[in-house]
């Protein structure tokens, strides 16, 4: 699946999270993924509301501790416990930004208005449910961007901030103007990155649905709200061909605990897959090749990873056709829990993690979980 976003008011992590809760993403889901940060005293929900006429999901989000001031290594700490590389790689864009902006290394970069913890949540909430939703690619349209100035902690700032347009650019978004105001936030900026958005018109595709999400005010001159088309690749219905980096090296001095960490790590960064094969090198060593299949955007840092980790002196970098089924997500309750079940055109499985979460919840085999999920997708398409 893929989603196109229409930002003719503009994009914030509020707006984008409540438009994939109107697609049908389950809320559920996304507060499971948050729970699975570890951060307490918070509240997700969604309310109906409706925007110059137009009916929207407004995700309203609450949090005990309302400082909006810490270091980012702190947010960062959090998504990554969510296993979820979109939010933690839209942290450490802004990170990233905004040590560039005042000249500082980025572990000590210090957030202001967007260091709250309701940022761990529009994150994290925006990455599951793209997850949850199947989406595999994400379009935007043009953004709307505001003009003026904004108060800050450092003082009066232009708008757009300066994170935002620094993000917008190292995105190479296209952006209209929207009058006085500031339309795009930096959390928004940031998902679009992290998500590897593709700005231009609306892609070729069978629509399947259509999703608003609000923002907290309600100008009366326009919808205040973020539209969201979701549909497969038109003609692709079977299949969706690509073009991705695969990077590759061997090791023979690295232990299989630094392997699986490397793999983990890959996966987090944003690689489609990561896989090691066991090899026979020169002198009869064993070792391993590291495989890494990443879209080409993303092959730099997965080299980094690679490199870094591993302390290798080189990798081989080609480029292949990956070809992609058309695939999506649904949730099923088995004995009161949460499984998550990605769908394709030949079958459905069950997600690992969630039949091994809920295995020991029970007190039952991994197995018989996994049956009971698809025993519970069998109900619903009867």
């Amino acid at each position: 699946m893929i989603v196109w976003l229409n930002p003719f008011s503009g994009i914030s992590g509020d707006m984008l999270l409540g438009a994939l809760l109107d697609l049908g993403a389950p809320l559920d889901g996304v507060r499971t993924a948050v729970t699975a940060t570890g951060l307490t005293g918070w509240e997700l929900s969604a309310e109906r509301v409706t925007r110059a006429g137009i009916g929207a999901t407004r995700a309203v989000v609450t949090v005990t501790d309302t400082a909006t001031e810490r270091h980012a290594a702190e947010l960062l700490a959090r998504v990554e416990r969510a296993d979820t590389g979109v939010a933690a790689r839209a942290v450490r864009a802004i990170a990233e930004v905004e040590a560039g902006i005042h000249g500082v290394p980025v572990g000590d970069v210090h957030l202001h208005e967007i260091g709250g913890l309701d940022t761990v949540v529009d994150t994290v909430g925006v990455a599951a449910a793209l997850e949850l939703l199947g989406v595999t690619g994400v379009h935007c349209g043009p953004l709307a961007l505001g003009t003026g100035t904004v108060t800050t902690r450092h003082g009066v700032l232009p708008v757009p901030a300066p994170a935002t347009a620094a993000l917008l650019a190292a995105a190479g978004a296209t952006v209209t103007g929207a009058g006085v105001g500031e339309t795009v936030t930096p959390t928004g900026a940031a998902l679009l990155v992290a998500a590897g958005a593709r700005f231009g018109p609306v892609p070729a595709m069978a629509l399947r649905g259509v999703g608003y999400g609000a923002g907290g005010r309600d100008p009366a001159d326009r919808a205040n709200v973020l539209q969201a088309l979701l549909g497969e690749p038109a003609g692709q219905s079977s299949s969706m061909v690509s073009s991705m980096a695969l990077l590759e090296t061997n090791v023979d001095d690295v232990t299989g605990e630094v392997l699986g960490h490397l793999v983990a790590r890959l996966l987090d960064a944003g690689a489609a897959d990561a896989w090691l094969t066991p090899i026979v090198m020169k002198k009869g060593r064993p070792a391993h090749t590291v495989h890494v299949l990443a879209a080409p955007e993303l092959a730099g840092e997965c080299e980094r990873l690679l490199l870094s980790e591993t302390g290798s002196l080189g990798l081989r970098r080609s480029t292949v056709d990956r070809t992609a089924l058309p695939r999506h997500t649904t949730t099923v309750d088995v004995g009161g829990l949460t499984v998550r079940v990605k769908h394709g055109p030949w079958g459905a499985k069950p997600e690992h993690d969630d039949v091994a979460a809920a295995a020991a919840a029970l007190g039952l085999p991994l197995r018989e979980v996994a049956r009971r999920a698809l025993s519970a997708v069998s109900a619903t398409q009867v």
